[in-house]
This record gives C-alpha cells, structure tokens and sequence, in this order.
C-alpha cells in the first residue's frame, strides 16, 4: 500500500485478480485485519486525548534543526512588543512631546547673545596714500530677560496643554502596547490551533486510508458495491484536502508569528495546558445573570482606572476645556517687561580707546487687543469643539461599558461552548469505534461508516476551535484591564484578589 498521505491515481485503478478460494481467503483475513487497526487506531487517540489533551501536538518537538527558537507565549510577548515599530515611534513621539515641554519652559529663561563686528578702510582718496584709522572692531555680549507682569494665566494654561499633550502620546503608547499584546497572543494561538487541527487531519487522512483499503479489498471480492467503493474514494480524497488546507493555514500562521516576534527559522511553541483553566471553566458555568452582572461591574471599575481609551477621551475633554479658557483670556491685556544689559567693546586703529561701557535698559510693553469679533469667533469655535469633545467622552464610556459586558458574557459562553465541545468530542469518538465494530462485521453501509469518521474529525476540529476560543476571550479581558499577567486575570475573574 502507498503512504496514506499520497494515492496516486494508479492505485485507485487497481484490480486484484487471483483465482479460487484462496484469494477469497486472503482477502478476508486482510478486510478484518485493516477494520481492525482502523478501530484500535482510533480508540489510542481518543485515549491520549484524554489523559493529556494539554499535549495535543502543537509544536514541531521532532524539529532536531540546530536553529529552532523554542517559545513560550510570554517569550512571543516580549519579542512582540521587542519588535514593535510602532511601540518604537510611540517612545519616540514621547520623547518629542517632552522636549516640547521643555521648550515651553525656556522661554521664562533669559536670552544670551555674543556678537562681534570688524571692518576696514581699503582705500580713500581724500586721505591720500596714507590710509589712517582704517581697521575698527567691535565686540558685545547681552543679557535680555522678558517678564510677563500680566497676561491673565495664558502661560499656566499653555503649560497645562503641553502635559496633557504628553500624556496623550503616552496612553496612546499604552493602547498599542496592548494592541501588540493581543496580535501575538491571537498569533500564537493560531498556531497552536492550526497544528492541532493538522494533526486532526493527518488522523482522520490514516484512517481514510485504511478505509479506502479495506474498500477495495472488499471491492474485489465482490462484498461492497462500485458506489461504495467511489465513496471511500471521495473520502479519501476530501480528507486529503483538509489536510492540504490545514497545511496551508499553518504555514500563513507561522509567518506571520515570525513578523510579529522577529524570529527566523523554525519556532517550537511551547503547548497550552488546558487542563490549568478547568477551575475557571468550571467557575463561569455556575455564574447567574446577577452574579455576572456583578463581575462586570468590578471589571468596569479597573477599566475606568486604567483604560487608555477613556483615558485618552477624558485627556481630549480636559484640552478642550483648557483651549476654551485660554481662548477668553485673548479679551485681557498683556503687560511684559524687558530687561536688558551687555558689555559692548570697541576697537579702533590710531585712536585711543576708552574702558567697555557697561549699559542697562528697561522697556515696559503693554498690549491691548480691540478685535473683539475675532476673538468671539475663536471662543465660539472653541465652544463647538468642547461640546465635541464631551459627546466623544460620553460615546466612549458607552462603548466600552458594552465591551465590558460582551467581554465577560463573551468568556462564559466560550466556556460552555468549549465544554460542550469535549463532550461532542468524546461521544463522536466512543461512537466511531461503536460503528467500526458494525462495520467490521458487515452490519452498516460504507455511508454510515464515512459518516461516523466524518463527525469524529469534525468533532475534534470543533473542540480545538472552541479552546483557542475561549483563550482569545481571556486574553481580551487582560487588555481591558490593563491586568499585567494572564494569572492576575484569572484571580480577578475568580475573586482571589482585590482589583
């Protein structure tokens, strides 16, 4: 027989022809033999699966390259967030808005300034040849020191401004920190679950396989129909597919792992133990609609401390409202005082030179402004843009309220969902081998037989499905948050520790 994985087109073309009773014989001893491994097969699967399906195949553990990265998800995190380019604009977007403050704060600083002059007579003809008095330089360094005597509280409010410019540049960060958390975190586990579900494939392709061999045995031996034989072979064939596909979806998932956390040549990934997250399964299957209530509320309140989005909607109000009051301070004067000293020197050839003057100056400045329309035009302006500001703040306290209560709704239901797959998952299982054993002996049809494998890959499709799931639902709730590790969120979920 050829590898399971590739039937060429030859062998479903073959015909055994041997004569008389002794082909008859062979023939049936081979059809119990294959029924017979197809059913043990099966029956060592769902055995494993269920003594450790935390070690359901989902790394490359028989990788022996020299270059193989082994990573744990809190690896592939700190790689992620390492390599993030837009974590890194985000710094330096910090940065800048920094040095903006700073600037802000130089200009209560004086103003130095060091000049220099030098000139020279290269001829005049009034002087004849002798050129008399014909270099001269001069040299002078200044202190210039203005002082806003009045303005009303502009300069406190610009300064206010800046900070919440700053800040908004930081929860800015913080969001896409998070954001970078959750795309290698739904990375990882898609990698994880496209090797689960290839190994699923690979499974049910063996089995196909066998199935497809013990049909044509049959086949020749004159115990099955043609049409039974062409549905092994359609079998077959749509088991090979899946595979394929799941080959592929496996392959676009480790590239992208790869661009996410920098990691060149072959990832081994670290395997997810289900088993640690029965107490939370278990916990949110015996949750009521008050107590569920009662959940969100507590993560609605973490949220109001520590979400970047309300934070960064709650900055753009507060900025409104300062640009507003800024706006009607344009109606006040503005008195400055300025100060100024220096130390000027003069040079000049043939003659003689006095001591550097020393010199002092005060100069008051006062500014009235008398376009009034003007500055009600900007106020109006200001005014829409704070009435803006305040909707925005209220749609984004309303979205996210939401968020919350589909996050925590979302997790219960991933978690009856994942343990009603389980169990679909084992009663498929215990009913492939029940079929098996009729088919074995002739009982049912090769369709109920292909039907029953069919559900049993399915089933197990569904069930690795629903685990990564109920992960992702996890990992949202550590985003909205802002929880630090994957434990503290479910010690928060579990109430073991006060948020």
């Amino acid at each position: 027989m050829e590898s399971p994985g590739i039937c060429p087109a030859g062998y479903y073309k073959r015909r055994v022809c041997k004569s008389g009773e002794e082909r008859t014989m062979r023939k049936g001893i081979q059809v119990k033999t294959t029924a017979f491994a197809v059913l043990l097969y099966w029956t060592g699967v769902f055995l494993y699966a269920q003594s450790t399906p935390q070690s359901t195949p989902q790394g490359d553990s028989s990788s022996t390259e020299p270059t193989a990265v082994l990573l744990s998800l809190e690896v592939a995190r700190t790689l992620a967030v390492a390599n993030s380019r837009s974590l890194q604009r985000y710094n330096l977007a910090i940065e800048s808005s920094l040095l903006t403050e700073k600037a802000q704060i130089f200009t209560y600083l004086p103003s130095l300034s060091l000049t220099g002059s030098a000139s020279m007579t290269l001829w005049n003809t009034g002087n004849g040849d002798i050129l008399l008095d014909s270099l001269r330089a001069g040299a002078s360094i200044g202190i210039r020191e203005t002082i806003t005597l009045y303005e009303g509280g502009k300069n406190k409010i610009l300064r206010s401004i800046n900070a919440l410019s700053t800040e908004t540049v930081r929860q800015n960060a913080l969001a896409e920190y998070y954001a970078v958390i959750n795309g290698v975190d739904a990375a990882y586990y898609a990698v994880l679950q496209a090797r689960a579900n290839l190994e699923a494939a690979k499974t049910s392709l063996h089995v196909a396989a066998s199935t497809l061999e013990a049909a044509q045995v049959r086949y020749d031996n004159n115990m099955i129909s043609y049409r039974d034989l062409l549905q092994a072979l359609s079998e077959h064939e749509s088991v090979n597919t899946s595979k394929k596909t799941a080959e592929r979806t496996l392959v676009m998932n480790l590239t992208r792992l790869r661009n996410i956390t920098g990691v060149s040549g072959t990832i081994v990934l670290d395997p997810i133990d289900f088993n640690a997250y029965e107490e939370i399964i278990t916990f949110c299957l015996t949750l009521d609609e008050e107590t569920v209530a009662v959940l969100e509320e507590r993560l609605w309140l973490i949220m109001r401390q520590h979400s970047p989005d309300l934070a960064k909607a709650e900055i753009a109000r507060q900025t409104s409202e300062k640009n507003l009051e800024l706006a009607g301070k344009d109606y006040l004067p503005t008195l400055r005082a300025e100060l100024s000293t220096g130390l000027n020197y003069q040079y000049q050839y043939g003659r003689r030179n006095t001591p550097p003057p020393f010199t002092g100056s005060l100069s008051l400045n006062l500014s009235v402004p008398l376009d009034f329309w003007v500055i009600k035009n900007k106020i109006d302006r200001q005014k829409l843009s704070a009435e803006q500001s305040q909707l925005s703040y209220l749609d984004t306290v309303s979205n996210l309220r939401i968020t919350t209560q589909t996050a925590i709704l979302d997790l219960v239901l991933q978690s009856g969902t994942a343990l009603s797959a389980r169990r679909a998952y084992e009663y498929a299982q215990h009913h492939f081998q029940y079929v098996s054993e009729l088919y074995n002996m002739s009982q049912i049809s090769m369709t109920e037989y292909c039907n029953a494998a069919n559900q049993a890959y399915s089933s197990q499709n569904r069930y690795n499905d629903t685990r990564f799931a109920f992960l992702q639902a996890i990992s949202r709730i550590r985003a909205l948050g802002a929880f630090e590790t994957e434990e503290d969120v479910l010690n928060f979920l579990l109430g073991k520790t006060e948020e």
